[in-house]
């Protein structure tokens, strides 16, 4: 079974480093698996994401950009 969350990122983004440590605490906390995807490392999702980054998605659902509100993002969990 894939992951249920994805996480858009890129290298030497700041606010990419406080999703991250929000999405695995939740993650972890839920027992749910999730993914981090680069996006300057494909095109396209650097055209769809690029000036957004982070963009956390649930099964195929944006629930957050720039700043991962914890609370949504356990809320799209449930």
């Amino acid at each position: 079974m894939p992951p249920r969350v994805t996480l858009y990122t890129r290298v030497g983004c700041h606010l990419c480093e406080e999703a991250r440590d929000t999405v695995r605490a939740i993650c972890d906390a839920l027992g749910q698996e999730w993914v981090e995807i680069d996006v300057d490392t494909d095109p396209d999702l650097k055209a769809r994401h690029g000036d957004e980054v982070p963009v956390a998605v649930v099964d195929g659902e944006t629930v957050g950009f720039w700043r991962i509100d914890p609370d949504r993002l356990r809320a799209a969990l449930a």
